[in-house]
């Protein structure tokens, strides 16, 4: 019996790009940047002053009774999933809401609600804390949150491994469209860090950069911490036609993997395997791949091993790959990342049209290959992979193919 199909029918965004998926599609067709100082009060000074942060929320219709139990990331995983709904058409009823799930990807947990229970504690010298701090606080609580604001009654449940978590909730979607065990899943990921403690734990990291992200320029600094969240609806092909729905772009091979050796050090083997599996799982060829949205953190070792292991897998071809980082321009959303650069790649299939990489001022002979330099480029995009390789040596390629 062949495998079914998985396609995207609804997509929804949030972040410093913009407030829907369109705004955040159309700003990075334009190379627009959304990194500048930082506006959100902040409770103590940190050396972190430039991040990529949402400075206003739009009107989401969520009920101050069910956003009284959310944690930001969940708010904000919401309001993706919300916007994706309503493109996919999907009618939630007593019948399909027992056949659609919710997976939603964070890299740590809900940042504000644990930040406010350590000032409680220890800068207030109160005895209790928020009585929802847990719930709000818990991995799965965005997947919770948006199965209870929709009815959801399929699979639901959090998935996290860093700045991978995104791309691993939509492998895991795909494997259970594929299995059968649901027609639609609601899959992304969202991520919150732009608190005091947050920032202070990045910046004893030192791998921040003081102003702008530069992915692939030989004067890149380091990354830019954003928050934000994405959302897809995936669903069976066989679902899709039946209702009669928009078929955006079909999801066609996951790869996941392991490096197994150092916990912030990348490998170059890990992400290559992770991008051959991928390839190996949507039976393509690498000559069939124009674009990939790279992890493109703006390290100075991160972005070299991603160009290797990219030359690693396309061989000859790697140099006919257009190659693009849009966290130059939405920072690093940490587990929200890949979810938004699905964005990036499901329009890029649809419109012909790959984001740039911003920022780029100067050559690296380490990383050699075309990344699209400062300007969008208009071209054919038959299949997209988009890269998530985190801390952990954690490793996910999503692969999106025009339908």
């Amino acid at each position: 019996m062949p495998r079914q199909r998985v396609v995207v029918t609804g997509l929804g965004g949030i972040c410093s790009l913009g407030t829907n998926a369109s705004e955040i599609w159309t700003a990075m067709a334009e190379g627009r940047p959304g990194i500048g100082p930082i506006e959100s009060p902040i409770y103590r000074p940190t050396k972190i002053q430039t991040v990529a942060e949402i400075l206003e929320l739009p009107d989401h219709g969520i009920s101050r009774r069910q956003t009284a139990t959310m944690d930001r990331f969940s708010l904000l995983a919401v309001i993706a999933a919300n916007e994706a709904l309503a493109q996919s058409g999907l009618v939630l009823d007593e019948k399909t809401s027992l056949r659609t799930g919710a997976v939603i990807g964070t890299g740590v947990c809900g940042w504000y609600a644990l930040e406010k229970s350590y000032l409680r504690l220890l800068v207030e010298e109160r005895d209790r804390v928020d009585v929802l701090s847990v719930p709000m606080g818990m991995t799965s609580a965005p997947a919770s949150q948006v199965s209870m604001v929709n009815g959801i009654r399929g699979p639901v449940f959090g998935v996290t491994s860093a700045c991978s978590s995104s791309n691993h909730a939509i492998s895991s979607a795909v494997d259970l469209l594929r299995s059968g065990r649901a027609d639609v899943i609601i899959a992304g990921g969202t991520e919150a860090p732009i608190i005091w403690g947050i920032l202070k734990a990045w910046e004893a990291l030192r791998v921040v950069s003081p102003d702008a992200c530069s992915p692939f320029s030989a004067d890149r600094k380091g990354l830019s911490l954003g928050e934000g969240a994405g959302a897809a609806v995936l669903e069976t092909y066989e679902s899709a036609t039946r209702r009669g729905a928009e078929i955006l772009a079909e999801i066609v091979g996951v790869g996941m993997t392991a490096d197994a050796t150092d916990i912030v050090a990348p490998t170059r083997d890990g992400p290559a395997r992770a991008m051959q599996l991928c390839l190996e799982d949507a039976g393509l060829n690498r000559e069939q791949v124009q674009y990939i949205n790279a992890h493109g953190t703006g390290t100075k070792m991160n972005d070299r091993i991603e160009v290797e292991a990219m030359k690693d897998v396309f061989g000859d071809h790697a140099t006919e790959l257009s190659i693009s980082s849009t966290k130059s321009m939405h920072g690093h959303c940490l587990g929200a990342s890949g979810a938004l650069e699905l964005i990036a790649c499901v329009n890029a299939v649809r419109h012909g049209i790959v984001p740039p990489t911003i920022n780029y001022t100067e050559a690296d002979p380490d990383c050699d290959l075309d990344v699209t330099p400062n300007e969008a480029r208009e071209r054919k995009v038959d299949v997209a992979v988009s890269n998530a390789f985190a801390f952990g040596g954690t490793n996910a390629s999503v692969a999106v193919r025009a339908i």
